[in-house]
């Protein structure tokens, strides 16, 4: 059962969190070609594109957690110093995701679709760093995940 369920874990993080890690890592490069041609309905067309996978993958993301605490539980290690500071991390970006990225592509994506508005200078580029925070964040707790500090299985 532990094999089974760390396969769902790894299969859940490789295809939710992939897609939204690229996603919102190609959406401030979209937002900037759609703020320089505001009538451009193929750049526009590309925000709600981006958007709404960043969206979508991040609800299907939740089952990592979930499956990665059904692991850890099976596994005997949720007391393990690696695993709550993934956990941490976990949230950390979880709650980058939720409450800056997702909210800052909203606000853009509805300047963008209003004739004559804005989302602001600096709007993309602020978006980018929220980015590389959230994806510098699920690279930490990937290599925690590889090294397993403490690890029985000497990998």
């Amino acid at each position: 059962m532990t094999k089974l369920l760390l396969s769902l874990h790894v299969l859940a993080a490789v295809l939710a969190i992939g897609p939204v890690t690229v996603a919102a890592s190609m959406f401030p490069k979209a937002l900037r070609h759609a703020q320089s041609d505001p009538g451009d309905r193929e750049a526009l067309t590309n925000l709600r594109l981006l958007h709404r996978i960043c969206r979508v993958y991040a609800a299907i993301g939740i089952a990592v957690p979930v499956f990665g605490f059904a692991t850890a539980g099976s596994l005997g290690v949720l007391g393990s110093g690696w695993l709550i500071t993934s956990i941490l991390l976990t949230a950390a970006a979880a709650a980058t995701l939720a409450l800056l990225i997702l909210p800052a592509q909203d606000r853009a994506l509805a300047a963008a679709q209003t004739p004559g508005s804005s989302p602001g200078p600096g709007s993309a580029g602020r978006l980018a760093m929220h980015t590389g925070v959230f994806n510098l964040l699920w690279a930490t707790v990937t290599v925690l995940m590889i090294i397993r500090p403490g690890s029985t299985t000497g990998a």
